[in-house]
C-alpha cells in the first residue's frame, strides 16, 4: 500500500451545488412545534431561516477557496485514504501537534485558531509559542474515507494518527482533542508512543462514582444536575447514532434541512450562547461545518463512531501527562477530583470564564492560551 501524501484540493462540481439547492427548494417542512421555543428541537422557523440562507446567500465557494489555501493533503493508512490539514509554521524551534475534532465537528472548527497557532509572531504572541499543526478528519468523516466494513473504532483511529505523525517525519509532537477528538487523543495517550510527549483535553471522560456523587460539594453538585439534563433531555441523538445509524443516514443524506437540523440543534445546546446560536456563531460558520457533512454525504458514515466506540468512552486512562480545560458551558463537565481519580495527577487543569462544547470554534483566543500553557512545559 502507497504511503504517499498526496496534496489535495476540493473542488464540488457545480451540479452538486445545484443539486443542494433544488433539495432546499423542495424541503417538504413539518408543521410546526406544540410548544415553546427549542423543547422539542429545531423550532420551524429558524430551520427555515437556516435553510433559506443556504439557499439564496451562502457562498460554498468561498470556504472552498480558503480550505484549499490552507494546506490539505490525503494519505492512505489501514487501508482507509484520511484527509488531513497540515500547516508548518514559520517558526524552526516550533512543536508539531495533532488537533482532533469530534461530532458533529469538522476541521473547520479550527480554521479560527490556525494563524495564532501557527504563527503567534503575526497575531501579537511570542514566537517561541508555534507549533506545526496536523488537523485530520475522522474515519467516515468529511474529505476522510468512509470505512466499508465495520471495525474503526476510536483506538484504531489512534494507531492511525501515531502512522500519519511518523509519516510527515515528526519524532516529538503534543496531541490535543474536544469530543470523539478527546476519546482518540486519550487513545493516543494510552498507546503512549514515545514521541508523544503530552495531551491536552477540553472534555474529560469520567464517570462520577456513586461515592463521589454521594459526597458531591455544591460545584460537584450543579455539575451532576447538569449531566441529569444531558442525560434526560439531549441523548436522542447519541442513542440512535449508537444503535440505528443506517437508519439516519437516509433522511440526513436525502436531505439537506435534515441534515442542517441535526447539527444545529447540537450548536445551540452544546454552546456558552444563552439559547441563542446567532451570539457565537454567525449562518456562513455553522453552514460551513455542515456543509463538511452535506457534501461529503457522511451523515450516516459519521454518525457510526457512537455504533464502534461508544461502549469505550470511558475506558482510556493515559499514561502521558495529561492537560484539561473545562469549559464552563461543556455538556460534559467534570470535577477536578473526578479527574484525577480517573487520569492521575494532572499536569495541567484550567477553568475558564466562558465557552462550550466547540471550544477551538467558539472561543478562539481563549482555546489558544489554553492550549499554549499546557504544552508550555514539553518545548
Amino acid at each position: 500500500m502507497s504511503e504517499a501524501i498526496i496534496p489535495f484540493r476540493i473542488e464540488i462540481p457545480q451540479a452538486a451545488l445545484d443539486d443542494l439547492t433544488d433539495r432546499l427548494d423542495r424541503t417538504r417542512w413539518p408543521e410546526r412545534e406544540t410548544a415553546d421555543n427549542w423543547e422539542q428541537g429545531v423550532p420551524l422557523a429558524d430551520a427555515q431561516a437556516l435553510c433559506a440562507y443556504w439557499r439564496d446567500t451562502y457562498d460554498w465557494r468561498a470556504t472552498e477557496a480558503r480550505l484549499n489555501a490552507v494546506g490539505q493533503y490525503r494519505t492512505t493508512i489501514d487501508g482507509l485514504g484520511f484527509h488531513f490539514l497540515h500547516i508548518r509554521s514559520p517558526e524552526p524551534t516550533a512543536m508539531p501537534m495533532i488537533l482532533t475534532h469530534g461530532w458533529p465537528g469538522s476541521v473547520v472548527e479550527f480554521l479560527k485558531v490556525i494563524g495564532p497557532l501557527t504563527d503567534p509572531a503575526a497575531h501579537g504572541g511570542d514566537p517561541a509559542d508555534a507549533f506545526h499543526l496536523v488537523v485530520p478528519s475522522l474515519p467516515g468523516f468529511g474529505f476522510s474515507d468512509r470505512p466499508a466494513e465495520a471495525g474503526w473504532t476510536t483506538m484504531r483511529t489512534a494507531k492511525a494518527w501515531t502512522v500519519l505523525m511518523a509519516r510527515l517525519g515528526y519524532d516529538r509532537y503534543v496531541a490535543q482533542g474536544g469530543d470523539w477528538g478527546s476519546v482518540v487523543t486519550s487513545a493516543l495517550g494510552v498507546l503512549a508512543p514515545p514521541q508523544l510527549a503530552a495531551i491536552h483535553l477540553n472534555m474529560a471522560m469520567v464517570q462520577p462514582t456513586p461515592e463521589e456523587i454521594a459526597q458531591a460539594d455544591p460545584a460537584e453538585q450543579l455539575i451532576l444536575a447538569d449531566l441529569k439534563r444531558l442525560n434526560d433531555e439531549l441523548m436522542g441523538y447519541a442513542t440512535l447514532q449508537t444503535t440505528r445509524p443506517q437508519t439516519i443516514a437516509y433522511s440526513l443524506t436525502d436531505s439537506p434541512a435534515g441534515q442542517a437540523s441535526w447539527i444545529f440543534e447540537k450548536f445551540r445546546d452544546w454552546t456558552d450562547c444563552n439559547g441563542d446560536p446567532s451570539t457565537v456563531f454567525s449562518y456562513d460558520e455553522l453552514l460551513d461545518n455542515i456543509m463538511m457533512y452535506w457534501i461529503t454525504g457522511t451523515g450516516g458514515s459519521s454518525a457510526r463512531i457512537y455504533w464502534e466506540s461508544i461502549r469505550n468512552f470511558f475506558d482510556y486512562r493515559p499514561t502521558v501527562p495529561t492537560g484539561i480545560t473545562m469549559f464552563p458551558r461543556e455538556i460534559y463537565r467534570v470535577s477536578r477530583r473526578w479527574a484525577e481519580r480517573h487520569y492521575g495527577p494532572l499536569a495541567f487543569w484550567s477553568e475558564t470564564e466562558r465557552g462550550g462544547h466547540f471550544a477551538a470554534f467558539e472561543q478562539p483566543e481563549i482555546f489558544v492560551r489554553e492550549v499554549r500553557q499546557a504544552f508550555h512545559p514539553y518545548r
